[in-house]
């Protein structure tokens, strides 16, 4: 997914709220990229990396780092493509199906689709010619609203609207879904993390403006 020239408003790297936002931006991005393709060894190691820098304390979305910093300790990218194949891609299908389509409607290619598209229109986003997956997978829905959040674009209701309409009503259970795949080991820590942000994010935009 690419944005077409957004106009530039993000705060200032020394304001608290700015700095809150790049935070939650770096959730979602984290989770996209991870849902999108299973890590190469230089995407391991950058994760890696990334996951020591970040602070740790005992509060649950911490916790839910420290597992992932761990499961990417342990795992091999070979392993690590056999294991997304068997979840998302399979021979037919994987275990689980990414598309919030299925999960709305039981099916692919639905109105969830027809309207994410839509709406991603209206905000600037197009997609790549590059890309073959539908716009509501998994990993496209959590980069999109990464960038939706990173570049500060939208006000906190026109957020709170969108994570309303594709996100709340199916990435929670996606991920819960993910942390019990008989064919998850590292993905079972993604799972978890996701799971936990998405609360975290359900509590942020339950807050009164």
């Amino acid at each position: 997914m690419n944005r077409v020239a957004p106009p530039s408003t993000k705060p200032s790297p020394g304001d608290e709220w700015g700095e809150e936002q790049q935070a939650r931006a770096g959730f979602y991005l984290l989770l996209g990229n991870l849902l999108g393709t299973p890590p190469d060894q230089d995407a391991l190691q950058s994760l890696r990396e990334t996951l020591r820098s970040w602070p740790k304390d005992e509060g649950g979305l911490f916790v839910a780092l420290s597992g992932l910093e761990a499961a990417a300790n342990r795992a091999r990218p070979e392993q690590l493509e056999e294991e997304y194949f068997s979840l998302f891609i399979g021979l037919g299908r994987g275990e689980l199906s990414p598309y919030a389509s299925w999960y709305l409607t039981g099916f692919l290619l639905e109105k969830p689709l027809a309207n994410l598209r839509q709406d991603l229109a209206k905000l600037g986003f197009e997609r790549q010619s590059a890309v073959s997956e539908p716009e509501d997978h998994a990993a496209a829905i959590c980069e999109v609203m990464g960038m939706i959040v990173s570049e500060s674009v939208l006000s906190f209701e026109q957020q709170q609207a969108f994570f309303e309409s594709y996100l709340k009503p199916w990435l929670n259970q996606f991920f819960r879904d993910l942390t019990q795949a008989e064919t998850a080991d590292f993905y079972k820590s993604v799972g978890n993390l996701g799971q936990c942000f998405m609360e975290i994010e359900t509590r942020y935009f339950a807050m009164p403006v």
